[in-house]
């Protein structure tokens, strides 16, 4: 029984990803997934022009907003709800290399439209003074890239992501974002089905679109893609 419940568990992310693609391959050319990308763009653009003034390079980065890409945010490292339980950013805003960025936004459309589910991110773009606050705090490499190494969220090429139903309730993980125990790893099948079936689905996604995943968090993921220098850039914070 269990080798039957954990080789269904496995297939099933595999399963939902088949459906997602053939879906999208099954469209005409205009609605297929190049396209959907593009008009998501215009979509975003537009918003952005209308509702906010950007006050960032745009050949180097790209905001996610939940207004303009429906994509749910909790930034953590800008509150102390976090394993340091100290405020790390100023405000909290989201940044990425355009390319990764346009990628996610493209998914949490897809899978909105057929799943009624979301994507919720916990952290984005981590500017390089905030890794060294990271350090100064918990100076050890098994929780925190030293900052003379620089992490993948350093270049704007890593996110911290889960799984939302269609109100925003998190899909159970097994864990809290940003715990570290082995109950977070991603090899880990000593867990209930539902835990193993929901990470297994999120994954699916990340890596169909790019992004690998790394042993002992199961929320990381970092883009496979053309490679960014590390970045010290700082964003504005908007006045409320």
């Amino acid at each position: 029984m269990m080798n039957r419940q954990r080789t269904y568990l496995f297939f099933l992310p595999i399963f939902l990803i088949t459906i997602f693609l053939a879906g999208c391959k099954g469209k005409s050319p205009a609605a297929g997934p190049t396209k959907m990308v593009a008009e998501r763009k215009e979509v975003v653009t537009d918003h952005s022009k209308a509702d906010m003034v950007i006050d960032y390079d745009t050949s180097q980065w790209l905001e996610i907003t939940t207004p303009n890409s429906g994509i749910l945010l909790d930034i953590r490292y800008a509150t102390a709800n976090n394993f340091t339980e100290q405020v790390i950013y100023d405000c909290p805003r989201c940044f990425l290399r355009p390319e990764i960025a346009r990628k996610l936004i493209a998914l949490n459309k897809g899978i909105e439209e057929r799943y009624n589910l979301k994507l919720k991110v916990f952290d984005c773009y981590r500017p390089r003074p905030a890794q060294q606050k990271l350090w100064d705090i918990v100076p050890d490499a098994r929780y925190v890239t030293p900052p003379e190494k620089g992490s993948m969220h350093n270049r704007g090429m890593a996110v911290d992501i889960t799984l939302t139903d269609y109100r925003g309730n998190e899909l159970d993980m097994g864990t809290p974002y940003d715990f570290f125990g082995w109950e977070a790893h991603k090899e880990q099948q000593d867990l209930p089905g539902d835990v193993l079936r929901n990470r297994g689905i999120l994954q699916a996604m990340m890596t169909e679109i790019g992004f690998r995943t790394i042993r002992t968090e199961w929320w990381h993921f970092s883009y496979t893609g053309d490679t960014w220098d590390l970045s010290s850039w700082e964003w504005e914070c908007k006045k409320k």
